[in-house]
């Protein structure tokens, strides 16, 4: 019997791999560089329009009469033309200082079909269409692959949810927020004597084991930690991921990967929304709370599989659209503007006469983030991160 067989087999007895820390939606790497990536994906289509409101355009009051009262829509404003949904004037201060910004009209090349799994395939592998989805590898994935030297200072194996945008032939490492571990001090040990002959084995258990308790010992003193910046104590999955991603990011792990659900906005849109935009600003927020000094050396990227309908709909909802916004946050980042050109919001200036129209296929801007944090080449973007894009010109997301 090997030492895994028996570690998983026998001395997680006492503890049970439904209970283990070592299951995730979150994904991590290690990378020899100093910089970090977060990408987070925002499951259900986001709806671009209602977190960045181009109240400038004319045509946006009579698209959308009941979802945006024309009397607040610029409350807080951008930029003279665009203003925040208010849900997340909690990161207005990260805008101010320039460590917040938006990609707006942007989308995968996904079209048409408007299906979440087609599109979130398509967004998580970073190609231009669903033939061959089965055997494709994710564009992180493809990102570690191309860059020499990349190693896996942890070994968690075991996934309750596999992220496409990490699985591929480059070693990834997975967790998850349900993780409760209560060891005895005699089972600690027999998982100390059982690895003792493997030590990468070993010690990445133990990190996780470490980081699970204290984690778990925080929430259950304070009930989650306070974000320097408010004061406020963010419960919930999406911090508790936020708090791990952050002590990951502050050693050995470079670049993280983790979703958050409950844009899908068909109904009821003022009351669905904002509880998703809440989720997102408290992630954001604890991310920097925890990174501490390594928030300047970090971006964050946001994505959806595809924005929404520019006309609401008869429940006060908006349907599966295409064009979209793309949020990008961190020290490293220059925020503080709403990047890309603006197609407009009349009949004759709508995609398909109903959505958005794109105007960039975000895997641009992601990919001139990732030439900027880790000196890799726009021919190895271009070509195997995310094969057939054309990157265009940079648009400087990076300070």
């Amino acid at each position: 019997m090997q030492r895994r067989d028996f570690l998983i087999g026998g001395a997680l007895a006492g503890c049970s791999l439904a209970a283990s820390p070592l299951v995730t939606p979150i994904a991590l790497a290690s990378a020899p560089w100093d910089t970090r990536l977060v990408v987070i994906v925002l499951r259900g289509g986001l709806d671009g329009l209602d977190l960045v409101r181009p109240y400038g355009d004319a045509a946006l009051a009579g698209l959308r009469p009941t979802l945006i009262d024309p009397a607040t829509v610029g409350e807080l404003d951008l930029d003279g033309f665009f203003a925040a949904h208010p849900a997340v004037a909690p990161l207005m201060p990260l805008w101010d200082a320039g460590d917040l910004g938006f990609y707006h009209a942007v989308s995968t090349p996904y079209r048409d079909k408007r299906s979440h799994f087609d599109g979130q395939d398509i967004l998580e592998a970073g190609v231009a269409g669903i033939e061959g989805l089965a055997s494709r590898d994710g564009w992180l994935n493809r990102l570690l692959q191309a860059v020499p030297g990349v190693s896996m200072e942890t070994a968690f194996a075991i996934g309750r949810e596999q992220m496409l945008i990490l699985s591929g032939a480059a070693a990834a490492s997975r967790w998850s927020p349900e993780a409760r571990l209560a060891l005895s001090p005699q089972t600690r040990r027999l998982l100390e004597l059982v690895q003792h002959d493997d030590p990468p084995f070993r010690d990445a258990s133990l990190a996780a084991i470490e980081i699970a308790e204290q984690i778990a010992q925080g929430e259950g003193e304070a009930g989650g930690q306070a974000d320097m910046m408010t004061g406020e104590v963010f419960r919930g999955d999406h911090a508790t991921v936020a708090r791990f991603a952050a002590a990951r990011l502050r050693e050995e792990t470079r670049i993280v990967s983790f979703s958050l659900g409950g844009f899908d906005s068909h109904a009821d849109q003022q009351r669905g929304l904002p509880r998703a935009l809440t989720a997102l600003t408290e992630t954001l927020l604890t991310l920097k709370a925890g990174l501490g000094d390594v928030w300047d050396r970090t971006a964050v990227l946001c994505v959806t599989e595809f924005g929404r309908t520019a006309q609401e709909n008869g429940t006060r909802g908006t349907d599966h659209g295409t064009g979209g916004v793309m949020i990008h946050a961190g020290g490293a980042v220059r925020g503080g503007r709403v990047m890309g050109d603006w197609p407009g919001l009349r009949q004759s200036d709508l995609y398909d006469g109903r959505d958005l129209m794109p105007l960039r296929d975000l895997r641009a801007p992601a990919g001139w983030m990732m030439r900027g944090l880790f000196g890799v080449s726009t021919g190895i973007i271009e070509r195997a991160v995310f094969p057939g894009v054309d990157l265009g010109a940079d648009p400087g997301l990076l300070r």
